[in-house]
């Protein structure tokens, strides 16, 4: 007795010495899985957050300003940044949405006809008191930067910095292809499909060749190449529409079709303003609200 006691006691000993260290054992490796898991995630929320859209600086491209169009430039400049702002918070808040080419049809490209507007309002601005400047159309294009291509934040690229409301975008870099007579009522020369609905919805947009009258024979010609601007632009919109079945969340046509579409009309419209104020004629008012489009069915 007093023999077994003793070794007994040391198995005891040793049975749970072997069950502590396992023990041990799995809580440093799930310690060591989980720290691998944290890791992991912020790696990729770095990763993430390391995207941006970068976009040639355009002040530092500009020649001397007149002083009477100092702040005309200065607020486009500074539109220049809201933008690419605006568009850095779209990427981020978009992470999985449309198929392949979302970013570059729902963020890039609008963006790009944004800044076309907008740097073609500095042009003129300038224009008005010196010789104008070209090749600031060049300056227009933006890319992602940093991370993985298709999503991130930031404001990058831009000289100047900002966050305020978009304003309108340009044409298309293909320009007119439909004669200009104002018949973009309904939709233009390629009738879409719709999104939820089938062929049966297209676009509809306000006509904007009713609404002008009094044109100046020198105007003429400008005049006409935007009003069959917005033919093709309505076209191209209800092209997208057709072929972009299935594609982003609940707010994709409004975001990547109907918003960008709005911008290049509103900024079309806008030179066909200036065409008459060019003349010295002043062009009819209103034409601002007609730059809104909406889907119909039928």
């Amino acid at each position: 007795m007093s023999r077994g006691l003793p070794l007994l006691h040391r198995r005891r000993i040793l049975v749970s010495g072997a069950i502590g260290g396992i023990t041990c054992a799995a809580v440093v490796v799930g310690a060591a899985m989980a720290g691998q898991d944290d890791g992991s995630g912020d790696a990729n929320a770095s990763t993430k957050a390391a995207q941006t859209i970068s976009c040639p600086a355009v002040a530092g491209s500009l020649p001397e300003i007149p002083a009477e169009a100092r702040a005309e430039v200065d607020r486009n400049l500074a539109l220049l940044d809201t933008q690419i702002a605006e568009a850095d918070k779209r990427l981020g808040t978009s992470q999985g949405e449309g198929g392949p080419n979302f970013v570059q049809n729902a963020i890039l490209g609008p963006l790009a006809d944004k800044r076309k507007s907008t740097l073609d309002r500095i042009a003129i601005s300038i224009g008005r008191r010196a010789e104008k400047p070209t090749g600031l159309d060049a300056l227009a294009e933006c890319t992602l930067s940093g991370g993985e291509a298709g999503a991130g934040t930031g404001a990058g690229g831009e000289a100047d910095s900002g966050a305020t409301p978009t304003a309108a975008a340009s044409e298309p870099a293909d320009g007119g292809a439909e004669q200009g007579s104002g018949a973009e009522q309904g939709g233009g020369a390629d009738a879409g499909s719709g999104t939820d609905e089938g062929s049966a919805q297209t676009i509809s947009c306000p006509d904007v060749a009713s609404k002008i009258s009094g044109v100046p024979a020198e105007a003429r010609a400008e005049v006409d190449r935007n009003l069959a601007l917005l033919d093709t632009q309505i076209a191209e919109a209800d092209k997208r529409l057709g072929t972009s079945q299935g594609e982003g969340g609940p707010n994709f046509v409004q975001n990547a079709i109907l918003g960008p579409l709005k911008d290049k009309r509103a900024s079309t419209i806008d030179r066909i303003e200036l065409s008459f104020s060019r003349q010295g004629s002043t062009a009819p008012s209103g034409l601002d609200a007609l730059a809104g489009c909406s889907l119909t069915s039928g």
